[in-house]
């Protein structure tokens, strides 16, 4: 019933949006002689920011046509190199890009957002880089038919994605895919599979939820793992491809999310009306432009999402040694050659200082030459991986660390 009185609010928001934007539209008609009044233009700015508010948002497409690389303008092409029923692989690439340009796998977080999500990633990325990027499905749209889909199953993604990418790839793991990147490349060490990365950047990734826990943290902490699977897990409506699934719906995650920080996000809207009755156009289009993308939500898939909880928010598996993968212990001293940097964002508060970096203490095996940390001052989750201080000072960092470590193994191999 959860999920069906959500779509019976959905369908009423939709058609109010519409009769809002109507509104405002005709407010703001210049033949209209409302408009020019001091009411007509506060009126038609509020309709227009609840319009906005209550649109629904589909899956965003990434739209990254062209990057500047030194001063020259290169057409970026993306494509669909893989393709499996819970993850598409894109590759991003321009002509530009030299012969022996690194491969970087972007893993980009199963949260309740989509990949494009992390398109000011991508896009810097792509500039130097061969980028590749987990598209994930939204779970309401995968078929019963084509089963269940876990942590296990996360990892062996990873894990074969890495393989069609070949040997001396890099990973990028933003947020919540740190435990399955890290994880999966552990396994990889162990066997001395040929396509390991080379190095493995996580940024702001919940590896110890321990250190520096934040309210996420606490929640997870605070209620039984039954509790999650009777409160917030659903069934998939039959107007969707994935009719009956038992899913943790995208509009609940969202609803946790503008809840943790409800005042900056009234804020955001308010200066979102101010800026339409002022006329500031592009002010208020660059609000619009964050929060199409930050509304556009997936559900999770139950197994995946319940798993998650337990072993990552709740036992701490990983940094406990416990850590499983198809009936096998994780040994993460197992991880002798790939690099790994960990990096933080001072004010990040949904992953705390200290939880990435955690990752560095627990690969015993590496060398203190293949560790780096880095602790972005004034940035908090988002800025991490989008906005001008990712672009300006944290991605150089990454490409520094990629060319250090890019080719050691492999001229060792050689």
């Amino acid at each position: 019933m959860l999920y069906t009185a959500y779509e019976l609010q959905r369908s009423w928001l939709n058609a109010a949006s519409t009769w809002a934007s109507v509104g405002a539209q005709l407010l703001s008609n210049p033949a209209l002689p409302f408009g020019y009044s001091g009411l007509g233009p506060a009126m038609g700015s509020a309709l227009e920011v609840f319009a906005h508010a209550s649109a629904p948002y589909g899956k965003p497409a990434f739209d990254i046509e062209t990057v500047t690389v030194d001063g020259v303008i290169q057409p970026v092409t993306e494509a669909i190199v893989l393709h499996r029923p819970w993850c598409n692989l894109l590759h991003f690439s321009h002509p530009g890009l030299a012969a022996d340009a690194p491969r970087l796998l972007i893993v980009a977080p199963m949260s309740g957002h989509f990949a494009t999500l992390l398109r000011g990633t991508v896009e810097r990325m792509t500039e130097r880089a061969h980028v590749y990027v987990t598209d994930w499905a939204d779970a309401k749209m995968v078929p019963l038919s084509a089963g269940e889909f876990d942590l296990d199953d996360y990892i062996d993604c990873l894990i074969g994605f890495l393989e069609h990418i070949g040997e001396g790839a890099h990973v990028l793991a933003v947020c919540q895919p740190s435990v399955p990147a890290l994880a999966a490349t552990a396994i990889m060490a162990d066997t001395k599979h040929p396509c390991r990365p080379l190095t493995l950047t996580m940024m702001g990734g919940p590896i110890d939820t321990r250190e520096a826990p934040t309210s996420v943290n606490d929640l997870a902490m605070q209620r039984p793992i039954e509790w999650f699977r009777h409160t917030v897990i659903a069934t998939v409506p039959l107007q969707y491809p994935g009719a009956g699934r038992q899913v943790y719906p995208g509009f609940l995650q969202l609803a946790g999310f503008m809840s943790m920080n409800l005042g900056n996000h009234m804020q955001s809207h308010y200066h979102m009306f101010k800026h339409l009755v002022a006329g500031a156009d592009e002010d208020a289009d660059a609000t619009k432009d964050f929060y199409e993308e930050y509304r556009a939500i997936c559900d999770l898939n139950a197994a995946y999402y319940l798993q998650t909880v337990e072993e990552v928010f709740q036992k701490h598996s990983l940094p406990n040694g416990t850590f499983m993968h198809r009936g096998k212990q994780v040994d993460l001293g197992k991880i002798k050659d790939t690099a790994i940097l960990a990096v933080e964002g001072e004010r990040d508060d949904i992953s705390g200082i200290g939880q990435t970096r955690s990752a560095l203490t627990l690969a015993t095996g590496l060398s203190a030459s293949r560790k780096k940390y880095h602790l972005a001052p004034e940035v908090g989750h988002y800025g991490i991986f989008n906005g001008s201080k990712w672009r300006d000072r944290i991605a150089p960092i990454l490409e520094d660390w990629i060319a250090a470590h890019g080719k050691a193994r492999l001229k060792a191999v050689a």
